[in-house]
C-alpha cells in the first residue's frame, strides 16, 4: 500500500542533515543558508559622520566658517571653540565638533553662522548602530539581498553558509522528446522545468537534465555516473516492462526510505539512499503525479540538505466535490480555496491555473482545512 502521505513528507524532510558550512564570498552567497552568524567586522557607522546637511560646530556660537566637508573626504583639522565647517550628510565630522546644525536652523552672515543649539547633535558616532564583533545576522537565515547589504556594510567579506545540495534529473522513456513537436506516440519532457524550479526554491543547485531511453544498462550507467547529492528519476518507477529503477536500486543495495505513497495521484513515488550517501527520488512518469511527488519528497529533502528544513505546511479550508479514495490522500488543485476539478495523473492544466495543491485525507469533509503545497 505504501507510506501515508503525511509520514512520507516527514521522512523526506528528516532523511538527511544539512550539508556542512564553508566560507563563501558575501556576494556569492545569495540564496544560501547561514551555517554561522555574520559578525560585524568594523563598527557601523565606521566613523563619526554628519546626519544632516549643515554646519559642524564647536563651542558656543556664533561660529566662523573655516571650510567645507563632503562625503568621501577626510575630516581635516580639528575644530576649536567658535569654529564651524560646512558639512554634507555622511561626511566625517572633524575632531572637536559637538553638533551639526541643519541649514534650515541657521542664518549665515559674511561667513558667520548664527543659530540656537538644539537638543539633537545630528552626529552619528562610530558604532552607534552596531559595535565591532556584534551579530549582524544570526545563523539559520537565508542570505537575501538585504543580508548581503548588511554584511557588506559591517565589513564582512565572507559568510559561513551551508553548501547547496546538487540535484540532477534523469528523464526516462522511449516516448519522451526534449524539443520539437511530438510525433505519433511521443510526448514532450514536462519534468525538467518543475524539478528545476522546486530544487531552486528549496535552496538546491539544479545541475542538469538528461533524457534516457527505456534501457536498464543506460539507466544504471547514468545513476553510477551522477555526482549529484540527489538524483531524480522520472518514469521507470512502477512495475511495468519498461520500469527498471527498482531492480537497479536493489542491485546497488540501496535502502528505501519511502517506497510508494498512499495518495492519488503520485502513488508510485519513492525515496532511496545509495550506499555512498546519494539520494534517489523516484517520480511517476505521469506529469501531474510527478509534480505531486516532487513536492512531497524532493522539496523537503533538498530544503533540509540546504539548511532550511520546512516547518509545518500552511492549511486552508477547502470546498468542492471530489471522489476520495479510501486508504490514501487525494491531491487536488485549488483556486481561491475551491477544488479546481477532478483532474487525473497526467494533465497539468489544473495545476497551472491553481493557487496551490491541497492534500485531502480520506477523512476530509467539504469545507474542512487541508495542508497546502505551494506550486513552483
Amino acid at each position: 500500500m505504501g507510506t501515508p502521505w503525511d509520514q512520507a513528507y516527514v521522512i523526506a524532510r528528516d532523511a538527511a542533515d544539512p550539508l556542512p558550512g564553508r566560507p563563501v564570498l558575501v556576494e556569492e552567497a545569495l540564496g544560501q543558508v547561514l551555517a554561522g552568524p555574520v559578525r560585524c567586522v568594523r563598527p557601523v557607522p565606521a566613523f563619526d559622520n554628519a546626519a544632516m546637511d549643515g554646519y559642524a560646530v564647536a563651542g558656543a556660537g556664533p561660529w566662523t566658517v573655516r571650510g567645507r566637508l563632503l562625503a568621501g573626504h577626510t575630516a581635516g583639522e580639528p575644530l576649536s571653540p567658535g569654529d564651524a565647517v560646512e558639512i554634507a550628510t555622511g561626511a566625517p565630522v572633524p575632531g572637536g565638533a559637538e553638533a551639526v546644525l541643519p541649514y534650515e536652523e541657521c542664518t549665515v552672515t559674511t561667513g558667520v553662522v548664527h543659530a540656537a543649539r538644539g537638543q539633537r547633535a545630528h552626529i552619528r558616532r562610530a558604532g552607534d548602530a552596531l559595535a565591532a564583533g556584534a551579530v549582524v545576522v544570526p545563523a539559520g537565515r537565508v542570505v537575501t539581498a538585504t543580508v548581503v547589504a548588511a554584511a557588506v556594510q559591517a565589513g564582512a567579506q565572507t559568510v559561513f553558509a551551508h553548501r547547496p545540495p546538487t540535484v540532477s534529473l534523469l528523464v526516462t522513456g522511449d516516448e519522451v522528446i526534449t524539443r520539437g513537436v511530438p510525433g505519433p506516440g511521443q510526448v514532450r519532457d514536462s519534468f525538467t522545468g518543475p524539478v528545476a524550479a522546486v530544487t531552486t526554491r528549496a535552496g538546491g543547485c539544479f545541475q542538469k537534465s538528461r533524457h534516457l531511453p527505456d534501457d536498464p544498462d543506460r539507466l544504471a550507467a547514468a545513476l553510477a555516473g551522477s555526482g549529484a547529492e540527489v538524483i531524480v528519476v522520472s518514469g521507470s518507477s512502477s512495475k511495468g516492462a519498461a520500469d527498471h529503477l527498482h531492480t537497479l536500486l536493489a542491485t546497488e543495495k540501496a535502502t528505501w526510505l519511502v517506497q510508494g505513497v498512499r495518495c492519488r495521484p503520485g502513488h508510485p513515488q519513492g525515496l532511496a539512499v545509495l550506499p555512498d550517501g546519494r539520494f534517489v527520488v523516484s517520480l511517476p512518469g505521469n506529469p501531474y503525479a510527478g509534480l505531486v511527488a516532487a513536492l512531497t519528497l524532493l522539496e523537503p529533502l533538498v530544503a533540509t540538505l540546504a539548511g532550511r528544513p520546512p516547518g509545518p505546511l500552511p492549511t486552508a479550508a477547502v470546498t468542492g466535490r471530489t471522489r476520495l479514495m479510501p486508504g490514501g490522500a487525494r491531491i487536488v488543485a485549488v483556486t481561491g480555496g475551491r477544488i479546481a476539478g477532478p483532474g487525473g495523473s497526467a494533465g497539468l492544466h489544473l495545476a497551472a491555473a491553481a493557487d496551490a495543491l491541497a492534500v485531502l485525507p480520506d477523512t476530509w469533509t467539504d469545507g474542512a482545512a487541508a495542508p497546502l503545497l505551494a506550486l513552483p
